[in-house]
């Protein structure tokens, strides 16, 4: 939320140009988001470190007081990323962060396809899953070279109440918001085992964009793990 608590020398960019601003910072399309740039980090600290002003009530008072803005409808914000040949999308608030590409550690005694291992993010161990395998993309599209590849992908780690997963994916575009109604229909070229998955398509760069159901896609990641783990 953006407050008026600016101090000299200190710079919300987040909150004009950033993901709760109009998304126009050339770093986003390094960082995807926010709280993974070095800026914000550092405006933290500096938050933490100044005491209140004198008038911090007041100032605070006349800014819930104000007329709340009136978000336009059927606004939607996503973060647009590539799985194969397929361009997906999740809503933003399902991410926690995106992630380099790492080793996945395998789970020793356990096999199923869709869960790939344990992630290390930030030294938490978090279960890694394929939308390859759950979306049935396995063979679409054609792969290229192996250098190229380890240069685009990402690991999205994913937050959905409460559970947290890992799923790498080819290549992350960034933040995107659409306005206006989303079609029904999912992309023509999209395998028939991704389609329930689709909850409505996007059109973005002259490209269809498949909105994933969150809902759906985790039940599925949890119910993987669960037969994953059971002994």
């Amino acid at each position: 939320m953006s407050a008026p608590t600016e101090q000299p020398g200190f710079d919300d960019c987040w909150n004009r140009i950033g993901v709760r601003g109009d998304a126009s910072c050339p770093e986003l399309k390094k960082h995807v988001h926010c709280r993974n740039c070095p800026v914000y980090s550092a405006a933290a600290t500096q938050l933490l470190d100044i005491g209140l002003p004198p008038d911090y009530l007041d100032r605070w008072t006349r800014h819930v007081a104000q007329d709340k803005q009136v978000i336009e409808a059927h606004t939607h914000s996503v973060i647009v990323f590539r799985v194969e040949a397929e361009w997906l999308a999740l809503p933003t608030v399902v991410f926690s962060e995106i992630a380099s590409l790492r080793r996945i550690h395998s789970i020793p005694h356990r096999r199923n396809g869709i869960v790939l291992g344990l992630a290390n993010i930030r030294g938490e161990l978090l279960a890694c899953v394929s939308l390859e395998q759950i979306l049935g993309l396995e063979q679409q599209g054609e792969r290229r070279q192996e250098r190229q590849r380890v240069i685009d992908e990402r690991l999205l780690v994913l937050d959905y109440e409460g559970h947290r997963s890992v799923c790498p994916v080819d290549e992350v575009y960034g933040i995107q918001r659409f306005h206006g109604r989303m079609l029904a229909a999912a992309p023509a070229t999209l395998a028939k085992a991704a389609t329930p998955y689709i909850k409505s398509v996007l059109s973005w760069q002259d490209k269809s964009v498949g909105l994933l159901d969150e809902q759906l896609l985790f039940h599925t990641i949890n119910r993987s793990l669960a037969s994953a783990t059971a002994t």
